[in-house]
């Protein structure tokens, strides 16, 4: 009864377990609804990036603290660049995390491979870059300098090609999803966005605004972008990179970056106090995921505890009787060994060694 107790205990813990996962599988991040956290240090980040299991973000403020990571979008910790430039991007892809860089000489490149320890790079020239993305096995950084030459490519990071963009508009982000490349301005008349299916050949497109807008980034079906002016829609999203529509961000910060992963959009800010990040979403699938994995485990982890104090019990109160029956015949060794037996037809009496028996019982060795 006991062993069927804690079976059924453990199989429900499970199913709520995986239940709970479930749910938190099909609850979409929407770019809608945001909720403010608390970052490493109130730096101005400017961009935030997800890739194998690790958020990212970089500043261009704070000393050997422009870099900080988390493992679920909710808790940050600083790092260190490998140089103290105007970092305004950063991207993941291929196994690799690269930064771009609005100052520096011949370093407006960044990479890592795991977001913590990092290396100077070259970029194709000294513009001012503002945004890599990563997407179709192929990095895409955009600047909002330069003549012809506002869009860069690379395949692995480290060598850069000039490219040229849509207009002289000042680029300041740019993102690939589903099979197309999204870049964001902060300047231009119904320009400020512009698409490529390659990377290389680029198209003016109309934002939801003519706002200052400053990072894109696809999840969950959906473009989402971010800005630092405008009043109740400093956010904006589009299915298709195309058409876009206006939305309202948790406060009027100066959103500077925004970024997709493990089902939440988080957007990084440069003012605000206590809130300069905001998520939309759920809070992290895998890390809910492996929180009941461990909430799993140690219900079993109880239950097999609780079943191995119960057999230790069990197994005590077996060996009761062979202890009574042990007691009982060192009892009647000691009386043979120290008293006299007496016999009275079956009755069995034991007196002081040397002492009479009593009348009518026959005395035996």
């Amino acid at each position: 009864m006991l062993k069927k107790y804690f079976r059924t205990n453990v199989i429900a813990v499970v199913i709520a377990s995986l239940f709970s996962v479930s749910v938190v599988s099909q609850a979409a991040a929407d770019g809608i609804t945001w909720t403010s956290r608390t970052s490493a240090a109130d730096n101005q980040w400017l961009s935030v990036a997800y890739g194998n299991g690790l958020w990212v973000a970089v500043s261009n403020s704070g000393t050997g603290n422009r870099v900080m990571t988390s493992p679920d979008g909710i808790t940050w910790t600083s790092r260190t660049s490998a140089a103290d430039n105007d970092w305004r991007s950063v991207a993941y892809g291929n196994g690799l995390w690269v930064a771009v860089s609005n100052s520096g000489t011949g370093n407006r490149v960044m990479t890592s491979p795991d977001g913590i320890t990092w290396t100077s790079r070259t970029a194709a020239s000294d513009n001012s870059w503002l945004s890599v993305a990563y997407g179709n096995g192929l990095f895409v950084a955009v600047s909002y300098t330069g003549t012809g030459n506002r869009v860069m490519t690379s395949p692995d990071g480290i060598t850069w090609t000039s490219r040229t963009s849509a207009a002289d508009n000042r680029w300041l982000s740019v993102a690939y999803g589903n099979g197309l490349w999204v870049a964001v301005s902060n300047s231009g008349t119904g320009n400020r966005v512009m698409t490529s299916p390659d990377g290389i050949t680029w198209t003016s497109r109309t934002a939801a605004a003519d706002n200052d807008w400053n990072s894109v980034a696809y999840g969950n079906g959906l473009f989402v972008a971010v800005g630092y002016t405008g009043t109740g829609n400093r956010v904006m999203t589009s299915p298709d990179g195309i058409t876009w529509t206006s939305r309202t961000s948790a406060a009027d910060n100066q959103w500077y970056g925004v970024g997709y992963g493990d089902g939440l959009f988080v957007a990084v800010s440069l003012t605000g106090t206590g809130n300069r990040v905001m998520t939309s979403g759920v809070i992290g699938i895998t890390a809910r995921t492996a929180a009941a994995a461990a909430a799993a485990a140690a219900a079993n982890a109880e239950a097999a505890r609780k079943a191995k104090e119960q057999q230790e019990l069990r197994e005590i109160l077996a060996l009761i009787p062979s202890i009574a029956e042990l007691t009982l015949g060192l009892g009647e060794t000691t009386q043979s060994l120290y008293s006299t037996k007496c016999v009275k037809g079956k009755t069995v009496k034991y007196v002081k060694s040397g002492a009479k028996c009593p009348k009518g019982y026959v005395k035996k060795k």
